[in-house]
């Protein structure tokens, strides 16, 4: 049986629920518990430290709202930055929708935009070529669903929470020997279409045998649920974890990295910005940045691998024989192309932090290619 916490006792918990309430009308049960937590953490403290507090007019940024802070910062162990986030950002809304209903805007600036950090830059992490190779290996090897559903994940680059969303139809013939797995709406509120190969339909045809064996009743849906959402996505990380285990490899790999692999195996490969957000389902330039800054790294290594070592360099690209240059040249033809499509794309953009961004990585290429020049006269 889940333990509950008893009910909040404090003057203020009537007014701040039925702000609650209005701000999580449309929200998940999950987002409404995040808005409860912020709440109970700020008048958890305001009745330890400050008493007399019984009315939002008495309310204070200083010494109320920043000691609340402090104390954030100050818990042992310290709450990870996105926690600590999540609950400022919280209560910065509670206090915009009271501001509203009570009609005191003083209480709209109570707690300020600048006050909530920003969250921490995170590049991708995709999985090294021998463990997504070992890992692809094993799964084939295992044919059974959660191997399937994990090979589904590596080819097509969807979350764990879209690819248990998938409908039992979810495959679609776009054409001769051309087919597409449709995504239904996901974590951006967004649906697509991914192209799959001949492998990518095999993969779906062999859920859709796994569903057929199972004895609950058709939901529509893929993959069977045992239970809900939440429990399906947690057997699955929980397979994940064993197969990793078996290997030998490390147990924090998680499902997010085989999208990381496949992103930057698209970039690698070739594909332009503006088909890897679509692939992606991204909504913003800035997500999808960060798989270039990811490629960027893997250039300058191999740039720097090229003037140590330079028989470890990766094979050219498959270009027309006509056209393609061996050696540095190759080398310079490539970062030509790359930078010359990067500032296509770079132009196209409204100005903003993606386009600023694209112009600094685009300097790097172009630092990088006179570096590279210079070594035809060493």
């Amino acid at each position: 049986m889940r333990w509950r916490r008893p009910p909040l006792q404090h003057p203020l918990a009537p007014v701040f629920a039925p702000a609650v309430e209005s701000l999580c009308t449309a929200l998940t049960p999950s987002s409404k518990r995040n808005y409860d937590i912020a709440v109970r953490s700020f008048l958890v403290y305001l009745g330890t430290k400050y008493p007399k507090i019984t009315r939002l007019e008495q309310l204070h940024r200083d010494p109320h709202i920043l000691g609340w802070m402090a104390q954030l910062r100050a818990q042992t162990p310290p709450l990870a930055t996105a926690t600590c986030i999540g609950r400022l950002f919280a209560l910065r809304t509670i206090f915009h929708e009271l501001a509203r209903t009570s009609h005191r805007a003083e209480l709209a600036h109570l707690l300020l935009r600048e006050d909530i950090p920003r969250s921490p830059h995170t590049l991708p992490r995709p999985l090294t070529a021998e463990q997504d190779q070992l890992l692809q290996q094993e799964f084939m090897r295992r044919n059974d669903l959660g191997g399937n559903a994990f090979l589904l994940l590596r080819s097509t680059g969807m979350r764990i929470g879209e690819c248990v969303d998938l409908t039992y139809d979810c495959l679609r013939s776009t054409g001769p020997s051309q087919w597409a797995i449709h995504v239904p709406l996901g974590k951006l509120k967004t649906e697509r279409m991914v192209p799959v190969d001949a492998f990518g339909r095999d993969l779906v045809h062999r859920l859709r045998f796994f569903r057929s064996l199972d004895p609950r009743l058709t939901d529509g849906r893929l993959l069977a649920r045992p239970g809900s959402k939440v429990a399906l996505v947690v057997q699955l990380r929980d397979y994940l974890h064993q197969v990793c285990h078996s290997l030998g490899l490390p147990t924090a790999i998680v499902p997010h990295q085989f999208r990381h692999t496949y992103a930057t195996e698209m970039l690698r490969s070739g594909i332009s910005f503006p088909v890897l957000m679509k692939l992606l389902g991204h909504v913003d330039p800035g997500m999808t940045m960060r798989y270039v800054d990811v490629a960027l790294t893997d250039l300058e290594r191999e740039f720097q691998l090229a003037r140590s070592k330079p028989r470890h360099l990766v094979p050219q690209p498959k270009i027309s024989a006509a056209s393609a240059r061996t050696g540095l040249d190759g080398i310079i033809d490539s970062l030509i192309a790359a930078q010359h499509v990067m500032e296509m794309f770079r132009r196209s953009l409204p100005n903003g932090s993606a386009r600023n961004r694209l112009l600094r990585l685009s300097k790097r290429l172009i630092k990088i290619l006179a570096e590279i020049r210079k070594l035809h006269n060493t």
